[in-house]
């Protein structure tokens, strides 16, 4: 939800965003006997130089995790100690872009990985950045980066807001277009998620005293995008990011499940954060 009108600024104030959707999930892990994905090596040899086949689980990271959490599913489906995988992601070499700076976070493609018993992190991080390079590659999502004069890791960074604001993948696109249209105007995205990013954190609430947080992902403070993607966005997200639904919206809100309302107008912006807030105070009370 956004928070400035051009006559006067609220004592709390409204924000582009949905404020009404949990970002993070801790633990979101899944091991279980599936499909292949990426090819990892799941075979061996007895002792007569036979072949055996090793014992096969399969690590899911969601759309949408934090590179932090993704450390911890690693850690986790390998019964590593926890940051072991977070130590070794800041040694190992993932080529990603140079506007990275080193940094893997949005490059941990959402995906099913196999693992056997010869799995290790940095070869699992490696198989996760290789297939984000494959997606984030293609001929499609560089045209329309260059249709939206941003970067590619630019569009890679819209996707993330965009699969930590949207309540549905219906939503995607137009909330997507909510932050080309504000990065035209010169506005600042307002963005709740990008707040939690920076305090590690999920709420459905963001504070006066959190939109003066010093830090380079308060896009309350901060115009322009965030330093880095705030998480790892999948296919919908970036579908959304390359090929943002037309319109003119500038404000969103989420009021109830699967109803999120988008406008270009301030005043209408705060009736429907009323009704949020209306719904959400009966619904504690309820």
């Amino acid at each position: 939800m956004v928070n400035e009108s051009p006559d006067a600024r609220p004592r709390r104030r409204l924000r582009p965003t949905r404020r009404g959707k949990v970002v993070l999930a801790v633990g979101a892990l899944l091991v279980a006997s599936a499909a292949v994905l990426i090819p990892l090596s799941l075979t061996g040899s007895d002792e007569g130089g036979r072949e055996e086949e090793r014992p096969r689980s399969t690590l899911m990271i969601p759309e949408g995790r934090r590179a932090s959490q993704v450390y911890e599913a690693v850690d986790q489906a390998l019964g590593l100690k926890p940051g072991s995988t977070g130590k070794v992601a800041t040694t190992v070499d993932l080529a990603l872009p140079a506007q990275a700076e080193g940094n893997p976070e949005g490059y941990l493609f959402p995906a099913t990985y196999p693992l056997d018993a010869a799995t290790e992190p940095a070869g699992l991080l490696r198989y996760m950045a290789d297939t984000a390079r494959k997606h984030f590659g293609a001929d499609h999502v560089t045209a329309g980066a260059q249709r939206n004069n941003v970067s590619v890791y630019d569009t890679i960074t819209i996707a993330s807001i965009v699969q930590a604001e949207a309540d549905t993948a219906s939503d995607m696109g137009k909330v997507a277009r909510v932050v080309y249209n504000r990065l035209l105007k010169d506005m600042p995205l307002q963005m709740d998620s990008t707040i939690n990013y920076a305090l590690k954190r999920s709420t459905l609430d963001t504070t006066t005293a959190d939109t003066q947080l010093d830090s380079p992902y308060n896009s309350y403070r901060i115009k322009g995008l965030p330093p880095t993607p705030i998480g790892n966005p999948g296919e919908e997200a970036l579908r959304a990011a390359v090929s943002p639904t037309p319109g003119p919206w500038l404000y969103f809100v989420t009021v109830g499940p699967g109803d999120t309302r988008f406008t270009d107008s301030y005043d209408e912006q705060q009736e429907n954060v009323e009704e949020f807030n209306r719904t959400r105070a009966s619904a504690a009370t309820g």
